[in-house]
């Protein structure tokens, strides 16, 4: 799959209307608890990439690298869960109104959906 400039134009004005949203469902209701949800987007992919890296791809006989694979998995998957579940809570206990909850939610998924479709563009193919 080839990236070119249409593919980094169209992920950066998606990961900029995703930002837009977050930090408006901040600054709209002027209460800033919606951008931690910034914070669990950017690091949800790093469990993930870290725990690739340090499993061994190299050896094709020996599957005990996969534990700490699902691992970096599982790490991600609750970041991600956190990531819609924060501003739930935020909006529950009314820390947060509920038009906040919902810009802050679809802000944070296109921001975590922007990480995953760059990753997913620009990985390169490792060759034997």
């Amino acid at each position: 799959m080839a990236a070119g400039l249409k593919t980094i134009i169209a992920l950066s004005f998606v990961l900029a209307i995703g930002f837009l949203l977050v930090i408006l469902s901040s600054a709209l209701w002027k209460n800033y608890f919606p951008l931690l949800v910034v914070a669990t987007y950017v690091i949800a992919p790093l469990p993930n990439w870290i725990c690739g890296r340090c499993s061994n791809p190299d050896d094709f006989i020996d599957n005990a690298g996969s534990a700490l694979v699902d691992f970096g998995r599982f790490l991600t998957g609750f970041l991600v869960v956190m990531g819609v579940a924060l501003p739930a809570l935020l909006a529950h206990c009314g820390i947060i109104v509920y038009p906040a909850m919902v810009m802050s939610i679809f802000g944070g998924l296109l921001i975590y959906g922007t990480i995953i479709s760059f990753t997913m563009f620009f990985q390169e193919e490792q060759e034997f």
